[in-house]
């Protein structure tokens, strides 16, 4: 391998700026080769956006992944093109980054992973919030023994509502906010537990008519989940799109000795006031006037940035990601994921049988 990863992204709209800004912080180690996405203008938009130089421009993933001078391919498709994606760059003998979740099914994202055993390359997991500043300091914290020992989590992530056409459909995104917010959650409890949960039970509104406000939605617009782990420890997850005001990323440890409260997107330390409104606050915020508190720098503080230049130092080195941003961690997460909609649907508790 050269001196930097050379990067193809597959994928130029939402999904892909955020790990553009990523690979735009660590030039030292990165180089993006080519974008490829459907429709050209997006890709042409991204290279003028962070000013890129000598890059080839495909609309198709198959000849990009073929054609492509690549060490890694990075996914950022709707959710239903990571599988075939990702099959397809295993064959061509790339490394994979494959955005959450890992797959629409459990199935497809096994396939992913043996894939990548049977190419022998890495398959890397894009779980932003395993970065996230807030979030490792928390569990620094945590690991010193500050609050005891954890006895219960609460975890949600919550907005008003995706406007993307693949996440009102189930077979495009694999269900509703469980999967497309609670994946966040999910993957962090996981990863915090060593992926030995024991067991779960949950509840979900159940699409369409049924669903509080996103009628036209064919999966959830509302979801939570107990899970118990190995451990002892249980945890409610949270997903919903009926949150106004901007996302909630939002964890609560409670330990033996202490708590801890932990606020990834409605914290900062700007608070300001604006009758016009200002520019940007906060994403999905809906509206920018009166009162808000502006982000400083979410992208750093979601964890995308260090996400990405640990991802490209782990390909160098032809190494595993750390715990929760690994193919397998992938996996598991939408596993629990489809195992939630189980729940769910059939008004069971669900024991893990891999355990």
């Amino acid at each position: 391998m050269s001196e930097k990863v050379k990067v193809l992204l597959i994928g130029a709209a939402f999904s892909a700026d955020l790990h553009m800004d990523g690979y735009s912080r660590c030039t030292d180690i990165a180089e993006i080769v080519a974008v490829c996405d459907k429709d050209l203008s997006r890709v042409d938009s991204l290279i003028s956006r962070y000013k890129l130089k000598d890059i080839k421009k495909y609309n198709s993933y198959e000849k990009a992944i073929e054609e492509a001078d690549c060490d890694i391919v990075d996914i950022c498709l709707p959710n239903f093109l990571h599988h075939d994606a990702a099959i397809t760059a295993f064959k061509k003998g790339r490394h994979v980054i494959s955005e959450k979740p890992l797959a629409t099914t459990y199935e497809d994202a096994n396939e992913m992973v043996e894939a990548s055993i049977n190419a022998d390359k890495k398959l890397y997991y894009a779980e932003d919030w395993m970065y996230a500043p807030a979030v490792m300091k928390a569990l620094d914290i945590v690991n010193e023994g500050a609050i005891g020992k954890p006895m219960y989590i609460r975890a949600r992530e919550c907005h008003s509502g995706s406007h993307s056409p693949f996440a009102q459909t189930i077979k495009y995104c694999g269900g509703g906010c469980m999967v497309h917010l609670g994946i966040h959650p999910i993957g962090f409890l996981l990863a915090l537990k060593n992926n030995r949960w024991s067991e779960l039970v949950a509840m979900t509104s159940t699409g369409l008519d049924k669903n509080f406000k996103h009628k036209g939605m064919e999966g959830e617009d509302w979801s939570a989940c107990i899970i118990k782990f190995e451990d002892g420890t249980s945890a409610l997850i949270e997903a919903n799109y009926i949150t106004m005001g901007g996302m909630e990323d939002v964890i609560d440890i409670y330990g033996t000795e202490g708590c801890m409260h932990i606020d990834l997107t409605l914290s900062s330390a700007i608070s300001c006031y604006s009758i016009p409104g200002v520019s940007y606050t906060v994403e999905k915020a809906e509206i920018t006037t009166g009162w808000s508190k502006p982000a400083v720098d979410e992208r750093f503080n979601l964890g995308y940035v260090s996400e990405m230049r640990h991802f490209m130092e782990c390909c160098k080195k032809n190494m595993d990601a750390k715990m929760g941003l690994r193919g397998i961690d992938g996996m598991e997460a939408i596993r629990v994921a489809n195992l939630i909609y189980k729940s769910a649907r059939e008004g069971i508790k669900i024991a893990n049988d891999k355990l």
